[in-house]
């Protein structure tokens, strides 16, 4: 996607490890409707001699659009206002992803999160023995001042 302003990405948080983790990271900068990013690990995250569980949690913060809303104050005065609502929603976000095929739909879903649970077996080179991988991200939304629901 070439024109697109970079997204802002804040991984200070974050320590790195996840593959998946770095694949959504990934994509998110190449959408456009996405404004700022940021990672962090999670306070669950484990270890032992036959796993790694990685927990991860991700922030996004959509863009915004203005627009001019008109209306008539009782019926006679008019009146406008900007107005500024988000190009992207949670639900719209969710779907794009659940498109992609090297990332698909999510494990869990409600009004706030989205979560992802992947597995896998790594074994090391030179080792007969290898452990299960088990990462969790969660996605959430940020809230943005100027999109606050007036109701």
């Amino acid at each position: 996607m070439t024109g697109n302003p970079p997204v802002d990405i804040d991984r200070s948080q974050w320590s790195g490890e996840g593959d998946f983790t770095q694949t959504l990271v990934d994509w998110f900068t190449g959408f456009s409707e996405i404004a700022f990013v940021r990672v962090e690990d999670a306070s669950s995250t484990r270890s032992d001699v036959d796993y790694n569980f990685i927990s991860n949690e991700i922030y996004l913060r959509f863009e915004t659009r203005e627009r001019v809303e008109r209306r008539r104050v009782w019926g006679i005065v008019p009146v406008s206002r900007i107005v500024s609502e988000k190009v992207m929603t949670l639900e719209g976000l969710e779907a794009r992803l659940a498109a992609e095929p090297s990332i698909g739909p999510p494990d869990y879903v409600d009004d706030g999160m989205m979560q992802y649970l992947h597995n896998e077996r790594v074994i090391p080179p030179y080792q007969t023995k290898g452990y299960k991988l088990i990462e969790l991200v969660r996605i959430y939304e940020l809230a943005t001042a100027a999109c606050a629901d007036p109701g």
